[in-house]
């Protein structure tokens, strides 16, 4: 029996190196208990071998690793141990880890997608107060995570907010950044928390006016932002109140527009929901490693709809559509061509980011055909309800989503085509292809042409 102590619960380092090991020397996973770090005492620990045995190193599948680095995290104190029986099992059957119908895979293929849930809401409900250190401001936040995804958070607050000294505090540990240095610190409670601030009541303002009661949806909101979260964030102070007296404002709602509740009234309804189901698509496996559904955004009687490969690394991370480097050069391109963006529909061909990981940075992979059929049911229901009266193609994953074969933009790019099932189709250059032109003055010429290309579908329909 061997007894392995790990020094942290999110310790994959360590889990990693002693696995490793053990495996190699064919040590079976009953032999090993794993101690300390959220795991279980083993009575018979205290007998056991502290020491980890080595054997000849083997190679290990990188879809295991990145697996294996998310389920670290889970507060599931048999994970390691689990982790530790696929690991042996996948040294003498590489393929194993293929087998998406092995229970043991998709019960750890369940607790690496709880950690990327619990990841992603503390991305989004985490609020952060202004405090005053003797003139000097500081921003502090409280957050209470069900799984060891601190640690792994750090990184996107440190992006997103490097120019503001924060704290965030959780029950386990807690995070400082005087600007410069990161550094941690103990589990905190709630009471080490400011409990407001002057911008807080501004937000509550803004959020009660934007309120719409014929939109709401509870079991929809719950699901999405359970209220666990409510009493860490200011606006939801207000949602009891807001809900109550939603009936009331409704029927005011409806009195005062009488007819003015038409049929598009109900296409912005079923767009809504369609995309509150496309947060929860399963149909592929690239909803396992993104952080979350990108969907299409844009008004629902655009005349234009513009469709591109697959969300980015930005965009992945703030759920819209192009706001990243490509979604630049695609904003200035459309206002060379004299089109406003807020009058266009904008979408993917895939809603999920496909990625590889390469150190800290996720570097874009493209999405294969299955991929692509996979997603193309929500690219056929967003033009089904946005109808528009003539559809962009930007680069050949979008051509071949839309027209559902390969397309050679060469061939087909500057002319009125038609859709499989109806309507007028151009084809361009995804806007990512001018940003890989390594020659300055060809990508300028690259660029002018894309924009020529918008000038001629934004005449047609004007």
């Amino acid at each position: 029996m061997h007894a392995i102590t790990l020094a942290e619960p999110d310790d994959f380092d360590g889990w990693r190196d002693a696995a490793r090991s053990l495996a190699a020397a064919g040590v079976a996973p009953e032999d090993v208990v794993w101690q300390g770090a959220g795991s279980p005492t083993d009575l018979f620990a205290a007998t056991a071998d502290t020491t980890v045995p080595t054997g000849p190193a083997f190679a290990v599948p990188r879809a295991f690793i990145e697996l294996a680095k998310k389920v670290v995290l889970h507060s599931d104190p048999e994970r390691f141990a689990l982790l530790y029986t696929l690991l042996a099992r996948i040294r003498v059957q590489p393929g194993a880890i293929e087998d998406h119908a092995d229970p043991l895979l998709r019960r750890l293929e369940h607790l690496a997608q709880e950690v990327r849930k619990d990841i992603h809401k503390m991305r989004a409900f985490l609020r952060f107060r202004e405090v005053d250190e003797g003139g000097t401001a500081r921003f502090v936040a409280w957050f209470e995570p069900e799984h060891h995804i601190v640690r792994a958070n750090a990184g996107f607050f440190l992006d997103r907010f490097a120019s503001m000294r924060w704290s965030i505090l959780t029950p386990e540990l807690s995070l400082h950044w005087d600007g410069e240095t990161l550094a941690e610190g103990p589990g905190a409670a709630k009471s080490d928390a400011p409990d407001g601030d002057p911008i807080e009541e501004v937000w509550k303002t803004y959020y009660a006016s934007i309120f719409n009661p014929a939109r709401l949806k509870i079991g929809a909101m719950l699901k999405e932002m359970p209220r666990k979260y409510w009493k860490n964030m200011p606006e939801t102070a207000l949602v009891p109140g807001l809900i109550a007296g939603a009936q009331a404002r409704e029927s005011g709602m409806m009195a005062t527009a009488q007819t003015k509740r038409d049929v598009g009234d109900n296409i912005d309804a079923a767009w809504a929901a369609l995309r509150d189901e496309a947060a929860g698509c399963t149909r592929c496996s690239l909803y396992r490693p993104a952080t979350q559904t990108v969907f299409g955004e844009g008004p629902v009687d655009a005349s234009l709809m513009f469709v591109g490969e697959q969300p980015g690394d930005q965009e992945d991370l703030a759920g819209k559509p192009f706001v990243g480097p490509a979604g630049q050069v695609f904003d200035r391109a459309l206002a060379a061509a004299g089109i406003e963006r807020s009058s266009v529909y904008v979408t993917n061909a895939v809603k999920h980011f496909k990625f590889e990981p390469r150190g800290k940075r996720r570097i874009h992979a493209k999405p294969d055909a299955g991929e692509i059929d996979a997603c193309r049911w929500w690219v056929e229901q967003e033009q089904l309800l946005v109808r528009p009266q003539l559809t962009v193609a930007l680069g050949a994953t979008a051509a071949r989503s839309l027209f559902k074969r390969v397309v050679t933009i060469g061939k087909e790019r500057g002319r009125a085509l038609t859709l499989p099932g109806g309507g007028e189709a151009w084809i361009t250059v995804h806007p990512s292809y001018l940003l890989r032109i390594p020659d300055r003055a060809q990508a300028d010429a690259e660029y002018a042409r894309f924009v020529e290309d918008l000038q001629r579908v934004g005449e047609r329909v004007a």
